[in-house]
């Protein structure tokens, strides 16, 4: 996760063979070049190697300040993290030796992970650190082991999967504050900008705009309401009961249909004739659980339901986040402004919001965060490009 800006190297290459003297063991400890092969370090050497070591120490503890605020297995995990990259700041020791002077700050970008984890330690830090570490340098320095490298690309990975946990836990009513907000910010600007070509009065665009504010959140909250209800009501019907517990002995021992029950469920004609016969108590074992309703599963549709989200929690993220994008190009209209300006203030005011709601779902997707914020830029403007054109078209039209 060190930051390949600040720590790149700034002198050639060397690709010095090993003298007779050297021996593997050296190699692979201090780093891909040797450090037996070594002269004394350049200034420039010294300055790189004591940004890693600084950037090390602010990782390692970046995932001790996330892992304060993590709970059973996530906790460790974190923890692990920060003891790996533990290891890799000895390695920079080592190779400084007696050259390791006062320690430097870490990058930027490592002392801003640093104060979020510390005071938030939310999904969005571990989708930040997920991209930190896919942009290690280490696997273009010769002065970081292959070993180094590797760690770096396992520790993408395992921060991909403990960001992809928060993702899953605010994917039901975050997604809906999200795109509600976009949602208003595109559609009421396309509102504002087309009635503000037609040549109207400011006061007229400001009812349009209040009035597009108010009609398309109650419809995203209303809708997401009962789309929300509606795939959680499908993943209750979808869900298999335990009535075969409660039926099974009530059940003709030669002719029932229990073995349909577990075909329907997929299994094959074997497996479900075995199980059938279980729940029957012909055989006393229980050998397959994996389709039968046991505690995994039910803790699976657990986590089903919290991933959609609830029906009230998701209408009312949409509608009040709807809102709160919608009137940002109403603002310059409440405020007084007339005419062009007012125009060019809005699509501003919109601009800015465009690309932080664009950014910050770069991030949650782990994609790059700018070039989803300009997408969203690119979105929106041109929407509202369209409309205005039409009202320029509708104002002559009617002039």
């Amino acid at each position: 996760m060190t930051d390949p800006q600040s720590t790149a190297p700034d002198r050639p290459e060397r690709h010095n063979q090993p003298g007779p003297g050297d021996t593997p063991e050296l190699h692979h400890h201090h780093g891909r070049q040797g450090a037996a092969e070594r002269s004394e370090p350049s200034a420039s050497d010294v300055r790189r190697w004591e940004q890693y070591l600084a950037d090390e120490r602010a990782e390692a503890a970046v995932y001790r300040y996330l892992a304060r605020k993590r709970k059973g297995e996530e906790h460790s995990i974190l923890l692990a993290l920060a003891e790996a990259e533990g290891r890799h700041e000895q390695h920079w020791l080592d190779l400084l030796g007696e050259h390791a002077g006062t320690p430097r700050r870490p990058s930027v970008r490592n002392r801003v992970l640093g104060y979020l984890a510390k005071r938030f330690g939310s999904v969005f830090v571990l989708a930040l650190a997920q991209r930190a570490e896919g942009r290690s340098p280490y696997a273009n320095d010769d002065d970081a082991t292959a070993a180094m490298a590797a760690d770096e690309q396992i520790h993408e990975e395992v921060v991909r999967g403990l960001a992809t946990r928060g993702r899953n836990r605010l994917s039901g009513s975050f997604r809906a504050a999200v795109f509600g907000a976009n949602d208003g910010l595109v559609s009421n600007l396309a509102l504002v900008i087309g009635m503000s070509a037609t040549g109207v009065g400011s006061g007229i665009v400001l009812a349009a705009g209040v009035s597009g504010l108010l009609a398309g959140a109650l419809s995203m909250g209303a809708g997401e309401y009962v789309s929300v209800r509606s795939q959680r009501e499908l993943l209750r019907a979808s869900r298999p009961t335990q009535i075969t517990l409660k039926a099974a002995s009530q059940l003709d021992i030669d002719s029932n249909e229990l073995v349909l029950v577990y075909r329907a469920r997929g299994m094959s004609q074997e497996a479900a004739e075995h199980r059938a016969a279980e729940r029957m108590g012909i055989y006393s074992c229980d050998c397959d659980p994996s389709l039968s309703l046991q505690e995994p599963e039910v803790e699976s549709n657990r986590e089903e339901h919290e991933a959609v989200g609830t029906g009230w929690g998701a209408a009312i993220s949409s509608f009040c986040f709807f809102a709160s994008g919608a009137i940002m190009p109403v603002l310059p209209y409440i405020f007084g402004l007339e005419g062009l300006i007012a125009a060019i203030v809005a699509a501003a005011l919109v601009g800015l919001a465009l690309l932080a709601t664009g950014a910050v779902v770069g991030l949650l997707s782990g994609a790059p965060p700018i070039k989803r914020a300009l997408r969203q830029l690119g979105i929106g403007y041109g929407a509202a490009a369209v409309t205005y054109l039409l009202g320029l078209l509708f104002g002559v039209t009617v002039a």
